[in-house]
């Protein structure tokens, strides 16, 4: 009953990605997709997408990390996934998940989920060229123009050689507006032997059951609830044994986002770093009530220290957990 943390480009980067998986609970994570195009990318491109290759592959606290390519030439995503494994990748994941319309313009992401063809050559070509002690997995949607190429594409990545496919509950279209489709996960679920892990709109510890009873799928891939609730992993694995931990607390979440700012202030300009906080305190809003009080005033703020000591308020609320 593994739970994992889901890529999502531009904030599930490797400085959230140690914070996050201090917090317990995480059984892997994957990094944000290393976009494959017609060169072959340099190491130093692998490296600062995946830091903890430099670990074995996992964070400082001993998560494994899986390295996610993205791109439609299957030659080309071979290449790059040797080249990942040589870097000391313990598992190549591939991309047919991506909504955002540059990357699907550009043939990459779920815009492939139109061709199931192209996505078994795309996983055959890495699964033939990799190591096989090197897992090749892949994430997907339910479809791009609806719902209706779960089945067909889950297919295909099996016959392909996919040890796991992730399901994103929605097709592109869908976007990430509610509901999630669970019960289509299931019929793919149901039509591959391959193993199944259900993604999608997991907020709380009563989504994950719900979500395992309707999808059957025994692990998850969390993204957003993770970041709007850091210790959401923690509970959902207590309540997976009958406890009840209790939640975390909003000086707590602060002294997170004071970690992952100081690791960042090592990466970037001050001014990116700050759009790096914003970006998870808007998570922080759906989880927090000091969070969405503290918004108006944060969201205005260009500098780190500014930005921490706004955070760093004390918020008479009678309730931390938002509405």
């Amino acid at each position: 009953m593994r739970i994992i943390l889901a890529p999502m480009e531009g904030l599930v980067d490797a400085p959230i990605r140690e914070t996050l998986t201090g917090v317990g609970g995480i059984d892997r994570c994957v990094t944000e997709f290393v976009r494959v195009t017609h060169g072959m990318l340099p190491p130093r491109v692998f490296y600062k997408y995946a830091p903890e290759l430099h670990n074995r592959s996992l964070t400082r606290v001993g998560t494994p990390v899986a390295v996610q390519l993205l791109g439609s030439d299957p030659h080309q995503m071979a290449r790059h996934g040797v080249r990942a494994a040589e870097l000391g990748a313990t598992q190549v994941d591939i991309n047919f998940g991506c909504p955002a319309k540059t990357v699907n313009k550009h043939k990459g992401g779920c815009v492939l989920m139109r061709e199931p063809e192209l996505m078994h050559e795309i996983v055959a070509a890495v699964r033939q060229a990799v190591p096989r002690d090197v897992p090749v997995t892949a994430k997907m949607r339910l479809g791009y123009d609806d719902r209706s190429m779960g089945v067909a594409c889950a297919q295909a990545l099996e016959a392909a050689g996919a040890e796991e496919i992730v399901i994103h509950a929605r097709s592109k279209v869908d976007g990430y507006r509610p509901p999630a489709y669970w019960e289509e996960i299931a019929r793919a679920r149901e039509a591959v032997k391959t193993h199944i892990i259900a993604n999608g709109e997991i907020w709380t510890v009563a989504d994950y059951w719900r979500c395992r009873e309707v999808s059957g799928c025994d692990d998850v891939m969390i993204g957003r609830g993770l970041i709007a609730r850091p210790d959401l992993a923690r509970q959902i694995k207590a309540s997976q044994q009958g406890e009840t931990v209790a939640d975390m607390t909003w000086p707590e979440a602060v002294a997170l986002v004071h970690e992952y700012a100081t690791v960042l202030q090592g990466w970037l300009e001050d001014r990116y770093v700050t759009g790096r906080i914003k970006q998870w305190l808007n998570f922080l809003r759906q989880g927090f009530a000091e969070a969405e009080i503290l918004w108006p005033e944060a969201r205005k703020i260009r500098q780190v220290a500014p930005m921490m000591a706004c955070l760093d308020q004390q918020v008479p609320v009678s309730d931390s957990r938002a509405a």
